[in-house]
């Protein structure tokens, strides 16, 4: 359904990712009135160490403590696409669906996990990033791409700019000392992943990569995206 066109259109493997990600950098669009729209691309069901766990019951659970964490950073929607947790692939449905979602929200700009980093990186957040790049150029833009589209009322929609988080090599900092505590409030939404993280202070921890992430520039906390502006 096409509404209001958002300023950015968040999409993440898991429930959490974009919390830890961009946690900061929503909540400081959306305090200033910009529309977020977030998707998920999995809803994370195989993201627990015990193995009595039914998927079904923990990815039921997990998409009510996104749309919880979602409410505390003034998300304006929450999708959730329910492609397999561990199992997401680079395919022509993943790619139209992501097409779909950007031609309906048109969003400025598209965050996602950067599909380039190298090692221990999960492998639904490469591929998920893979596909986000490849949907946002030049899928969406070009209207014989999935020309089916066109019928459900989903004109092309050429995106401004993609921003990676996870990056090696970032090239963008947003100063989150403002939204670290609303960061934070989000983040705790996710009882379940923090439960078993193992982490004895999760908000230092988060403040200490900020701290980090915040290094050469004049901010005390800040997130990290490589930045890239689509071409014409």
């Amino acid at each position: 359904m096409i509404g209001k066109a958002a300023h950015a259109l968040v999409i993440a493997p898991h429930p959490d990712d974009a919390e830890i990600g961009a946690g900061g950098t929503v909540a400081r669009w959306t305090a200033r009135g910009r529309r977020v729209v977030l998707a998920l691309v999995t809803s994370g069901e195989k993201g627990t160490s015990d193995p009595g766990v039914r998927p079904e019951d923990l990815g039921a659970r997990r998409e009510g403590e996104q749309r919880a964490a979602a409410r505390v950073l003034g998300v304006d929607q929450v999708v959730f696409l329910r492609y397999p947790d561990q199992g997401v692939e680079d395919t022509p449905e993943l790619r139209k669906d992501i097409v779909r979602l950007i031609r309906a929200h048109r969003p400025r700009v598209v965050v996602t996990s950067d599909p380039y980093r190298r090692y221990l990186w999960h492998r639904d957040h490469r591929i998920v990033g893979q596909v986000v790049l490849d949907a946002v150029f030049p899928f969406a833009r070009d209207p014989l791409a999935y020309p089916d589209l066109l019928d459900e009322g989903l004109a092309p929609h050429k995106v401004e700019e993609v921003w990676c988080w996870g990056a090696e090599e970032p090239n963008h900092r947003v100063d989150v000392a403002g939204t670290f505590a609303v960061k934070i409030a989000a983040l705790r939404c996710h009882r379940s992943q923090i439960e078993g993280l193992g982490v004895p202070d999760l908000e230092e921890t988060l403040r200490r990569m900020c701290r980090e992430a915040a290094e050469g520039t004049p901010f005390d906390l800040a997130e990290a995206f490589h930045r890239a502006v689509v071409q014409p």
